[in-house]
Formats: structure tokens, sequence, C-alpha cells
């Protein structure tokens, strides 16, 4: 399977979010989303774009964009990581991994020689109409959500 690339129809999906809430992109349609993955609740670099784009929110909603973040944990996991930092973003939680692998973003990772599976950093933009508007691979965190920011503006 190819991972999506800008042009595509996003990947839909319905999975449980936090707060006891389904986040399902179909449901959004008719509004930019910007869709980020990132590897785990409450490591420095997740906790910090996390932070960033809860910071960056209140511009979002202004030009009518969804936030959500999305990783393998736990809607659970995710209340914990929300109230902990004060995290505004909605979190989907993917625990089955199938819309991670759906975006391709699922994928073999090494660290000090060790191979194993993990979410490589990534985020989406989705238009309007679901269509993949731009693609952020291998995200570095500073800077990213404002960047990401000023790409939504331009839709």
């Amino acid at each position: 399977m190819s991972e999506p690339a800008t042009g595509d129809m996003a990947p839909d999906f319905t999975l449980p979010g936090d707060g006891g809430s389904t986040i399902s992109l179909s449901a959004l349609k008719g509004r930019p989303v910007v869709l980020f993955f990132y590897p785990k609740d409450d490591t420095s670099g997740c906790t910090a774009e996390a932070v960033d784009f809860t910071r960056l929110k209140s511009e979002f909603d202004a030009v009518g964009a969804a936030l959500i973040g999305m990783s393998p944990d736990s809607a659970r996991k995710h209340d914990k990581f929300k109230a902990k930092h004060e995290l505004s973003v909605a979190l989907a939680a993917d625990e089955d991994k199938t819309t991670l692998e759906a975006y391709g973003v699922w994928a073999e990772k090494s660290m000090y020689g060790r191979k194993y599976m993990g979410v490589d950093r990534s985020t989406f933009l989705i238009d309007r109409e679901g269509r993949i508007a731009r693609v952020w691979r291998k995200v570095k965190v500073p800077g990213h959500a404002q960047e990401v920011l000023e790409a939504t503006k331009a839709l």
C-alpha cells in the first residue's frame, strides 16, 4: 500500500478520542484539518509539539481549521496527557494502528542499532474537500506548528 501524497483523498478514520469523544475525519468535511502524528504521549518531543499546537489553537480556530493529534496511545492515556499539559487539541487513539498504517507513518525505526516499529512524526494538512494539501514527514518540532499554521492560512 502506497502512502498518501499531496492531492490524494485523505484516508478516512473514526477513532476514540480524548474525553470519551469519537473523532472522525469525514465529520470534519468542509473544514481544513491539521492531522499530526506523534510517537508517544508525555515524551519530550511529543509534549513540545502538542504544546506548540495548543499555543496556536486560537489562530487555527480563526481560519476554521480542526487540530487533531494521533498516536497509538489509548484515549485514557490521552486524557492524562491533556490534563497534565493543559492541551486544547483533540487527540485520537489508534491503538490497532490501522490509521497510522493508512497514512504511512507506522514504520520501522532504529535506535542504538535496535530496530522496532514506531510512529514517524508527520503532519498532514487536509483541505475542505478532504484532499491532502501538504505533507510534512520526519518533522522537527521547533517552529513546525507555526509553519503548519502559515500553510493552513494559505489554503
